[in-house]
């Protein structure tokens, strides 16, 4: 295997030769190193720089587990887990500067989770035949760059020749071009979260504090959120501005927006310094209302746009958000600071406006304030302004300040 950083080019060498050859044929053609990677799981195939056999060897249960077998199902699972461990162990020794894979679902079950092990801003891009549907499954948190073949991965035509030749060109200036660095790149950076409902409070309190950090927001509509804790575990991220919790709410009551049971991990296990709030609490979201689950109907909605409905936070819900709030926050070993905004959660929980119920809110607020966990450096914050008010803003970000200065 070449020791230098070389772009792998990943995939089925039993189905896919011919465009994978084709692709790195480019790709070297414009002088980027290639590393051709076979992951069959039948056959031999040596017209790869690394063989499906070699591959297989970094299973943990070595390569017959992988290929010996009869189950289809069971030897692509297998020989995901070994390109995984290629992967990580080759970019640790400094072997791999980029991944292209194509694949259809057996080869981007493969393929993906192995890109997941590459950091973020290495290129990593998948032509894939899932890519016209629903991509979450196996992008994730990554910044996994997706392209549809349009026709299937079965051959090279005039159609494939030019989708697959994009694909290796667009990985070639991925490569070849480098970023920019501003002039004040060193500054620390922070992750705040964000829905259109707190997006004046979030712009607010990036306006207050972009002189001194590198302000990073994330939508929190579920990948948003993994996407920040994802970061700041890889240690991109010195602290958290979270003002956007509704996740946390969304994955509680099965909305779309949902960030699965690992948001407010950074902080918990980490310890970084944490200051958020309660934004979007009061809504759950989902897509159009014929998506809408059945026991849910009578509820009050809020249609956002075409695709997006947003139904009111019941005062139970409140309480269950607010109980795991709490419980996360109270596990992390640093700064804490919540903020409860009682005059309103959102820009539609406002007087006059849709989803306004104090009612609901204090659940939520009760929760908190009987389950947080108040020392010397987690406190909570009750303060009698809106979310959205420029006097809370310049709360969070005077507070957030003094905090990080401190820690």
């Amino acid at each position: 295997m070449n020791s230098r950083p070389s772009l792998w080019v990943v995939g089925t060498f039993d189905t896919k030769a011919d465009e994978l050859l084709y692709m790195a044929g480019l790709i070297r053609a414009a002088g980027v190193p290639v590393l051709t990677i076979d992951i069959s799981t039948r056959g031999k195939h040596p017209m790869a720089d690394v063989t499906a056999n070699e591959v297989a060897d970094c299973h943990e249960l070595g390569r017959d587990y992988v290929l010996a077998g009869s189950d289809r199902g069971l030897a692509v699972t297998a020989m995901g887990q070994a390109l995984r461990q290629l992967v990580r162990t080759r970019y640790k020794e400094g072997g791999i500067c980029g991944m292209l894979g194509i694949g259809g679902s057996g080869g981007t079950s493969m393929i993906a989770p192995a890109m997941h092990e590459l950091p973020f801003g290495m290129p990593k891009l998948l032509v894939t035949t899932l890519a016209s549907g629903d991509t979450s499954a196996f992008v994730g948190s990554a910044d996994l760059c997706v392209i549809n073949p349009v026709t299937d991965l079965a051959g090279l035509n005039r159609l494939s020749r030019n989708i697959l030749a994009n694909a290796a060109h667009a990985i070639v200036g991925m490569l070849t071009h480098e970023v920019p660095a501003p002039a004040d790149d060193d500054k620390a950076a922070i992750g705040l979260s964000m829905f259109g409902v707190t997006t004046p409070c979030v712009q607010s309190v990036v306006h207050m504090l972009e002189d001194s950090y590198d302000c990073q927001v994330f939508h929190a509509n579920g990948a948003g959120g993994k996407t920040m804790e994802a970061l700041a575990k890889a240690g991109m991220l010195s602290a958290i501005i979270d003002i956007t919790t509704t996740e946390v709410g969304q994955h509680l009551a099965g909305g779309v927006c949902d960030a699965g049971p690992g948001r407010l991990a950074a902080a918990a296990e980490l310890g970084i310094p944490w200051v958020g709030s309660l934004g979007a609490l009061d809504m759950i979201n989902w897509g159009a209302p014929p998506t809408i689950p059945e026991q849910y109907k009578e509820r009050l909605f809020h249609v956002h746009n075409p695709q997006v409905t947003l139904m009111r936070s019941t005062a139970a819900e409140l309480k269950r958000a607010g109980l795991r709030i709490a419980e996360q926050l109270n596990r992390s070993p640093g700064v804490v600071h919540l903020f409860l905004p009682i005059n309103g959660l959102s820009a539609l929980d406002a007087p006059g406006q849709p989803f306004h119920d104090p009612e609901a809110n204090q659940a939520l607020f009760q929760a908190l304030e009987q389950t947080f966990e108040a020392t010397p450096t987690h406190r909570i914050h009750k303060v009698q302004l809106h979310i959205n008010d420029p006097a809370f803003a310049q709360l969070v970000a005077s507070t957030f300040r003094s905090v990080v200065r401190r820690s």
